[in-house]
């Protein structure tokens, strides 16, 4: 047996589930430069959903990564959070070899990848390929932090059912 076992929280398995659904839809995202911001999001090759201006006060941006339901935004006028200050984002992966190659292609400077050992963070996916457990990350310009996280197989309850 591993000395790291990754489960369900007997808590949230416990709770009584809502019945309306909830899902959401966008992040909001502080940042300094809004047309730096949106070339970065771009050059990731993220869909463009929106960027419109109400009246001189309020820009928004808003982009999706590719087959997510939900869905980032930014501009002015939007958040009062400093810029930067949204960090450990998680966007999950299939193949994180794949997907830490594809963002460096793109220009995106991403760190090694790295994955949770018995005594904490080591170097390397993990050696399992076990899911949940290999990681890389990155930041966007105002340094807002990204962390990808390779999952092939959800655990029992992580899915809802249709």
């Amino acid at each position: 047996m591993s000395t790291i076992d990754v489960h369900a929280d007997a808590s949230a398995t416990s709770q009584q589930i809502a019945t309306i659904d909830m899902k959401l839809e966008v992040v909001t995202l502080p940042v300094s430069d809004v047309d730096r911001a949106k070339r970065f999001y771009q050059r990731l090759g993220w869909r463009l959903d929106a960027d419109f201006a109400i009246g001189d006060s309020i820009r928004a941006v808003q982009f999706t990564p590719p087959r997510s339901n939900a869905s980032i935004s930014f501009g002015t006028g939007l958040t009062t959070a400093e810029p930067g200050s949204v960090q450990r984002l998680e966007l999950v992966v299939s193949d994180i070899v794949a997907a830490r190659e594809d963002l460096i292609a793109r220009g995106v400077e991403v760190s090694d990848l790295f994955h949770r050992g018995p005594e904490g963070l080591v170097g390397g996916p993990d050696p399992e390929r076990r899911s949940y457990l290999s990681y890389a990350s990155f930041s966007d310009p105002d340094g807002n932090g990204w962390l990808l996280q390779e999952i092939t197989a959800r655990l029992p309850g992580r899915v809802w059912e249709g």
